[in-house]
């Protein structure tokens, strides 16, 4: 079976003078990779993820530090309930993929959990690899893998991906499982969340159906995935089933559009570097020597959205207003052009965009007129 490719020696040095000397990689998560799919014009965020930098030390040694991140305390919250879930070898766990995915076959009454043990991501990732095809040779069981490490290729970069688990059925299939600490209240849960686990478990089904690809026949990998929540107010797992079809398909057909990481390497100038450790007048032309995409859903997403927000709103951009504005203003990129367009001293009359507010300036000219005559 071969390895998932990796970016050559050239690239791995020219990644590691951009972080800094001595600073060691941050890995790039599922996480990372559903808010990059979900913005994939955004240079920025493509080079420095990919060289591993550490956005949440560049964006306070910016000035703009972040609060993007989970709280200590939901941290170990969540590594509590999950230790609860795959205890017993993972009985409960498989209970629930049971009862919510496969009631057709066989109760999981025994099941193998194989030692996944190896030395370096690389190592973990084709350790994996094996365990699977070794699972989808002995149909009729029941395979549990904790903590399995996939690899997935992002812009030219291998991205080491560490799902909560992987769930092989008796029949061969592929299930991933996502452990969240956020309750299901009455069978259901907050949308927000579980739409962002959605879009975190569809990247872990695309890198599992990279290593599908190479076995032959080649397993079949479930899209709808395990979420398994607190019951109501307790710590009692329950489950549901999520159909992450929708979100597979777009952080693929995201990150399909991903610029390579070796394509904005090599357009950035000689002995460019991200390290926190440089003084701030120098780190701030690094980070604005690489294009970026702002708009408000970056808060919720990136840790440098705040640096890069008042740099966008210092422009004028009219993304600082949100894609949708972006999209409706046409051609007219900062709010300055919009002003002028509305006012009538810029913008082609025949645009759309432009008719439209100018229209919508004469009207709210009227309205305050009609406003204004009675006070006079």
């Amino acid at each position: 079976m071969p390895p998932p490719r990796t970016p050559g020696r050239a690239l791995r040095q020219r990644l590691a003078e951009l972080r800094g000397p001595d600073v060691p990689a941050k890995a790039l998560d599922a996480r990372a990779l559903a808010a990059l799919a979900a913005n994939p014009g955004c240079k920025r965020r493509a080079i420095l993820d990919g060289a591993g930098v550490n956005k949440a030390a560049l964006a306070g040694a910016l000035g703009s530090p972040s609060v993007f991140g989970q709280s200590q305390f939901a941290f170990t919250r969540g590594n509590a309930f999950e230790a609860r879930v795959k205890a017993d070898g993972g009985a409960e766990l498989l209970r629930l993929a049971h009862e919510r995915l496969d009631r057709s076959a066989e109760p999981p009454e025994r099941a193998h959990t194989p030692d996944l043990a190896a030395s370096g991501p690389e190592g973990r990732t084709a350790r994996t690899a094996l365990a699977l095809r070794e699972a989808a040779e002995a149909p009729g069981t029941w395979t549990l893998l904790d903590h399995p490490m996939l690899a997935l290729d992002v812009a030219g970069s291998p991205a080491f991906l560490e799902p909560d688990a992987v769930v092989v059925h008796p029949d061969g299939s592929w299930t991933v499982v996502e452990i969240k600490s956020f309750p299901m209240l009455d069978g259901s849960a907050d949308p927000a969340k579980v739409g962002a686990a959605a879009r975190q478990a569809a990247v872990y089904v695309l890198a599992l159906e990279e290593v599908a690809a190479r076995l032959d026949p080649a397993p079949r990998v479930r899209h709808r995935v395990l979420l398994v929540c607190p019951k109501d107010f307790s710590n009692l797992p329950t489950a549901s089933a999520v159909d992450v079809r929708k979100q597979r398909a777009v952080t693929s057909r995201q990150l399909a559009r991903l610029t390579r990481v070796q394509d904005i390497a090599d357009a950035l100038p000689e002995g460019t570097c991200f390290s926190p450790e440089l003084p701030a007048e120098e780190l701030t032309a690094a980070v604005e020597s690489v294009p970026a995409v702002y708009a408000p859903e970056c808060l919720a997403a990136c840790e440098l959205a705040f640096h890069c927000r008042d740099r966008s709103r210092a422009e004028g951009a009219v993304t600082s207003l949100g894609r949708s504005v972006r999209a409706d203003l046409g051609s007219l990129s900062t709010v300055e052009d919009v002003l002028a367009a509305a006012r009538g001293e810029a913008g082609d009359p025949r645009d759309p965009a432009v008719a439209a507010l100018r229209r919508a300036a004469r009207l709210r000219a009227e309205a305050l007129g009609r406003e204004a005559a009675p006070c006079r």
